[in-house]
């Protein structure tokens, strides 16, 4: 199995995996307002524990977005410096399919819904469901409304998104099961570019882009002011 390195900055959580002899290291920091000056250490300590270097790496990936704009160009912009300096090529992720991927580990889920808090009153969501050969996309992500999410069948949710609109999700007869603990990390990230890389699913540093969904990324005054008042 190859060896992967992967960052994940998409949410206030920062986090590094390494997936290395077929098992798994992490570190992660506090949510902060940003990640710029913590990754990079989170990076070097990862790599001493396993006692090697980034050139014994064969790919870094790195959580693409949807999610935090900041966060998810922190993420792309380290991964292409690393990549750059040491040859390596890159495996963009989803942050969506890393949620879903976390909740089939933790309750053997093959349906999910994904829902992060996009702020503004949105959600990003996707659906996915999980056969004998990976992930297939059921619903590609999106930017929405909470009561504009419509996902196929009964699934799974999870996600920060479902206790940030809790009302709005309370309602929705689509949900089997809720675990809005569940979020992105760049252990489920590994995870799902070590079997990316296997199948030749990479890409050189300088091609690697972040997921953008919204282009808008804060309420105008007026807004927020009418917000409240409704």
């Amino acid at each position: 199995m190859p060896t992967i390195l992967a960052l994940e900055t998409s949410t206030e959580l920062a986090s590094v995996a390494l997936y290395v002899n077929e098992r798994l290291l992490g570190r992660e920091a506090a949510p902060v307002q940003t990640h710029s000056q913590t990754l990079l250490p989170l990076v070097q300590s990862l790599l001493s524990e396993a006692g090697i270097t980034l050139a014994d790496c064969d790919a870094i990936a790195f959580g693409a977005g949807p999610g935090s704009f900041t966060g998810v160009r922190t993420a792309c912009g380290a991964v292409q410096g690393l990549a750059f300096g040491a040859g390596l090529p890159v495996v963009p992720v989803v942050t969506l399919e890393a949620m879903a991927q976390a909740c089939h580990e933790r309750t053997g889920a093959t349906d999910v819904l994904c829902v992060l808090d996009a702020r503004m009153a949105e959600v990003y969501w996707a659906q996915y469901r999980h056969g004998a050969d990976g992930w297939h996309t059921v619903a590609a992500p999106a930017l929405a409304k909470p009561a504009e999410v419509t996902p196929q069948g009964t699934v799974l949710a999870c996600g920060n998104g479902l206790s940030a609109y809790a009302e709005a999700f309370a309602a929705a007869n689509f949900i089997a099961r809720a675990e809005p603990g569940i979020m992105p990390h760049a252990a489920q990230v590994a995870t799902l570019a070590a079997r990316r890389f296997l199948r030749g699913e990479t890409m050189d540093a300088a091609s690697a882009q972040p997921l953008y969904l919204r282009n808008k990324v804060a309420l105008t005054t007026a807004e927020r002011m009418a917000g409240k008042a409704a």
